[in-house]
């Protein structure tokens, strides 16, 4: 029997359509290897973006597809991560120490934005990326809170501010430099100045990701973001009644406007599930997020349930995700998660840190 030749294993492979790309991994260009010797194989598989829990599962999967060719008893299936750097606007440069930013928007307050951005977050430091969380609802901050942190950041040189870290998250808020109950008076320019600064100042350390949680609406804060701030893609989260998705349609187009990829929508509260007997119940409708996302063009991240859990566990400074790390909720997440990067993935690459800058000096 003739060898089984590396295009035919290739050719295997690409019949199996990954969940999160919503593609094959050949057209996806993470199949980074195939060696064949004898009746033995071996694949590499380095997907671009951060999935330790769904490497094994992948792994498998392969295995058996490629160990289904004819001349092939045994394979071995490799699977990484590894995670670039991608395209922001243009005319905005990329920042030191990070190589994506994603903002988390919504129209409106009070359809839990700032819980889904911190579990975000969470999920993709547990997928096993290096992940910051800025909070930049400078009026009304309350990551601190929800990542259970407090105190003021150090500054080692009286210039920038070292983050604090929570849960293996890099934290900045201006919650931290303030008291909790010290209202913040003050206008437009000076909150964005302080958006800035919050941004600029902080010792990020190496991220891969750097999830910003945005005020609600589409004010100075997120002008100031779309046009200076260098962001990889943005995600909109909203509630499935007809008012939220009226608001969440604004933040969307905003995003748009300024040539923002809008990675997603999240659809928070979907369901209700009784705690006492188990009874769903579309408390706000149904499916308003999955139909914005199909009239946008625009992915449907997942949807959340509405549950009390969510709410007691962030109030009390441990999100779901690492409140109940094997919990259907925080799995959710990591699904939200997963998907959100490999979304991101598929975007043109920011090759410019690739180059050295060139100098000219005259002598």
């Amino acid at each position: 029997m003739a060898e089984v030749t590396q295009s035919q294993i290739e050719a295997k492979l690409a019949t199996y359509v990954d969940p999160y790309l919503e593609r094959d991994l050949v057209s996806a260009k993470c199949i980074k290897g195939i060696a064949v010797v004898g009746d033995t194989a071996t694949v590499e598989v380095v997907l671009g973006f951060p999935a330790s829990g769904y490497h094994e599962p992948l792994s498998g999967t392969l295995k058996q597809l490629v160990e289904s060719i004819d001349g092939i008893r045994t394979a071995t299936v490799k699977v990484s991560s590894k995670i670039a750097a991608h395209a922001v606007q243009k005319g905005v440069k990329h920042l030191d120490n990070i190589k994506n930013i994603i903002a988390v928007a919504s129209g409106k307050g009070g359809v839990g934005k700032s819980t889904v951005a911190v579990n975000l977050a969470l999920a993709l430091s547990a997928e096993g990326a290096t992940v910051g969380m800025l909070d930049a609802d400078i009026y009304g901050p309350s990551q601190p809170r929800m990542l259970g942190v407090h105190g003021k950041p150090e500054s080692l040189d009286g210039k920038s501010l070292e983050p604090l870290v929570s849960y293996h998250l890099q934290a900045m808020s201006i919650g931290f430099l303030i008291d909790e109950e010290t209202p913040m008076i003050w206008r437009g320019p000076m909150v964005t100045q302080a958006l800035q600064q919050l941004l600029h100042d902080t010792n990020w350390k190496d991220l891969d990701y750097l999830v910003v949680d945005l005020p609600p609406g589409t004010g100075d804060i997120q002008l100031t973001l779309a046009q200076q701030v260098p962001v990889s893609g943005a995600i909109i989260v909203t509630t499935p009644q007809d008012i939220a998705l009226l608001d969440a349609r604004k933040g969307l187009k905003m995003f748009e406007k300024v040539e923002v990829p809008v990675l997603g929508i999240v659809e928070n509260m979907s369901i209700h599930i009784c705690s006492e007997c188990g009874h769903e119940e579309y408390i706000f409708g149904e499916g308003g997020g999955r139909r914005m996302a199909e009239q946008y063009n625009v992915d449907f991240l997942g949807g959340l349930p509405l549950d009390k859990r969510i709410r007691e566990e962030t109030d009390a400074g441990r999100p779901t995700v690492v409140a109940e790390p094997e919990s259907r909720i925080a799995k959710i997440y990591r699904e939200i998660a997963r998907r959100t990067a490999a979304k991101l993935s598929l975007r043109t690459k920011d090759y410019a840190a690739r180059f050295p800058q060139i100098v000219i000096q005259n002598d």
